[in-house]
């Protein structure tokens, strides 16, 4: 679902001119971004499922960064920080955009998400499965990242429209392609991974 947090990211840009494209990126990913430096010092793990491999074939151990109180705390810290550097409606912006990576893991995720951080009491793990069904699973990252370039693009190309002409107009064509090529990527990167 990398991709597909980007995508969600393009599409929020396209409805919220404010909010720097930077900070949306960054938030749709930031907590596996936290993710990172517990899974090197082995607090989290991932583990690959023995059903072949591929596209979503990991069970992940992300009892902190991805337990829902764990999301919550970090969506509202991002949100107290965004809304001290780019304003309080742009913090409020990245906070829900970071716990929108919750909500679509939750999606796609194995029942591998805690409630708590470190599970105490050994709580029920939350997760849909949609990645045991990877057809299911990369039409919904494909439509996120196909709804959100297009959003994005009709954004950038409205906004040219309406600075009038110059040499501004090629921004959205360009902006779009290079957005494009970043979500194509990521798509790939997973469905590949």
């Amino acid at each position: 679902m990398f991709a597909g947090h980007f995508g969600l990211a393009a599409a929020v840009k396209a409805a919220d001119k404010r909010t720097p494209m930077w900070a949306l990126m960054l938030g749709t990913q930031l907590l596996d971004v936290a993710f990172v430096p517990l899974l090197l010092s082995g607090r989290e793990t991932i583990d690959t499922v023995v059903e072949g491999g591929g596209y979503g074939s990991s069970l992940i151990h992300a009892g902190y960064t991805h337990s829902l109180a764990g999301a919550l705390l970090i969506a509202v810290l991002a949100a107290w920080l965004g809304g001290r550097f780019l304003g309080r409606r742009s913090g409020i912006v990245v906070g829900l955009v970071v716990f929108s990576h919750w909500l679509l893991d939750l999606l796609v995720h194995r029942p591998d998400l805690p409630i708590l951080p470190g599970n105490p009491g050994g709580l029920p793990l939350l997760g849909l499965g949609l990645w045991t069904h990877p057809a299911a699973s990369a039409a919904l990252e494909g439509a996120l990242i196909a709804g959100g370039f297009l959003l994005y693009f009709r954004s950038a190309l409205a906004r040219s429209k309406s600075a009038g002409s110059g040499s501004g107009r090629a921004w959205p064509y360009w902006s779009s392609a290079v957005l494009g090529l970043l979500l194509l990527g990521s798509l790939l990167s997973d469905m590949l991974g």
